[in-house]
């Protein structure tokens, strides 16, 4: 006689258009940015499935029937598991009033094939465990865009500072590892419980710290509004206070296509501005000079970010086509080769400029254009619009600041 196998039932109410979840199985970004950290999908019957998680477990398996807004199935098979097991969904459509549409989904996702015994105990587990949670944030993502696993990370809002036996002597510490606050950020969980610079942790939720590591490893399994012990040495006191865990910041992306073209358009133009204060008073001849061989000069630096754009337009291209594209713009714009053609074209600094203004207005238009159908795929829009929002101010400041400064003065006393 065959052995029994059991199936597993769960069920999901998600405020979004049957077609749009239905994507959600069969798009390989789509399930990339719910469910997996990485995935290749060929959506037809045969066709491959395979999902990758960063704790480096992944399973394979393959499209065994498939009907657009109605019905997935697909093998699926994980690493170190014993055979096989069949995952099918359904989709049912319900009116639901909180949806812009008025077009919800009832999810049933069933997962059968599960064997008994000491060998399947652990996938059954991890299958009762893990389908709810995915499909929790499957449901923040088709409704809101927020990815449940990035907005629950725990944040302590800390700084750290050097630790040492030398600088223990100086703070009247009586232990050699630990981890040292340079200060707190106000608002946030460390702030909240009273700790102060100079405090050296030494135990977070039960588990000793010392570095970034092992700090990493205590927070793990948390979530942000969690509480956790912290025990801390302030001199040679000892003391152990509760601590909630902070949450992450989440930007809220423009709601239309236009308002975040007109965000883009006053980020470019604060932007435009920072470049024209840095490169006052430098010369063609300053700005053609590299600090050291394999280093940019200024006017590669310039040709980065117009390179940058460039890259930008095609990635948004790729996303409104809906082909399955990377979390981030991939590092082409850091080939010199490349720099050094659009420095050939555009030899000048006025040029260099005047082309960066040319790419950024062409991406503005760009984003003024998205169709709504792009801007209804949550995901996808609000990756894009929080690369606009966050990447794009901080690219000059944060990443090549200090590199123009450096650059400029070291062509200055060549």
């Amino acid at each position: 006689m065959p052995s029994k196998t059991l199936s597993l039932k769960f069920t999901r109410a998600i405020n979004a258009p049957p077609a749009e979840v239905y994507r959600a199985f069969t798009h390989a970004t789509a399930l990339r940015d719910w469910l997996c950290h990485a995935a290749q999908a060929d959506a037809r019957v045969g066709g491959r499935l395979y999902l990758w998680w960063g704790s480096r477990y992944y399973a394979m398996g393959e499209y065994t029937a498939l009907a657009p807004g109605k019905k997935v199935a697909f093998t699926y098979r994980g690493k170190n598991e014993p055979e096989a097991t069949r995952v099918q969904v359904t989709l049912a459509a319900k009116d639901s009033r909180r949806s812009p549409s008025g077009d919800g989904t009832l999810v049933t996702l069933t997962h059968s094939g599960l064997g008994a015994g000491a060998k399947w105990a652990s996938m059954t587990r991890a299958v009762e465990h893990d389908w709810p949670e995915a499909l929790e944030n499957l449901q923040s993502v088709m409704e809101t865009g927020v990815d449940l696993r990035v907005a629950r990370l725990p944040r302590m809002g800390i700084l750290v500072d050097n630790f040492n036996a030398e600088i223990a002597a100086q703070l009247g510490v009586p232990t050699k590892k630990g981890i040292r606050l340079a200060g707190t950020f106000e608002g946030m969980g460390a702030h909240a419980s009273g700790l102060q610079k100079d405090d050296v942790m030494v135990s977070l939720a039960g588990r000793k710290v010392f570095d970034f590591p092992s700090l990493a490893k205590a927070l793990r399994g948390h979530q942000a509004g969690g509480r956790v012990p912290v025990v801390f040495y302030r001199g040679k006191e000892k003391k152990t206070v509760k601590m909630e865990l902070s949450k992450r910041p989440m930007p809220t992306p423009p709601a239309t296509a236009a308002a975040l073209a007109e965000l883009a358009r006053r980020n470019y133009a604060e932007l435009d501005a920072a470049f024209a204060q840095r490169l006052e008073g430098v010369t063609e001849a300053e700005a053609g000079q590299r600090p050291a061989p394999n280093e940019w000069n200024v006017k590669e630096l310039l040709a980065h970010f117009i390179a940058c754009d460039r890259d930008l337009q095609s990635w948004i291209a790729d996303m409104v086509n809906d082909n399955a594209v990377p979390d981030s713009l991939e590092f082409r714009p850091n080939v010199t080769i490349r720099l050094a053609r659009i420095v050939e074209r555009y030899p000048t600094l006025p040029a260099l400029l005047e082309e960066l203004k040319q790419s950024a207005a062409e991406t503005v238009g760009l984003l003024a254009a998205l169709p709504p159908e792009f801007v209804a795929h949550k995901h996808m829009y609000d990756r894009l619009a929080s690369w606009m929002m966050q990447v794009v101010p901080s690219h000059l400041p944060d990443e090549h600041g200090e590199q123009f400064k450096a650059t400029i003065e070291a062509a200055r006393r060549a």
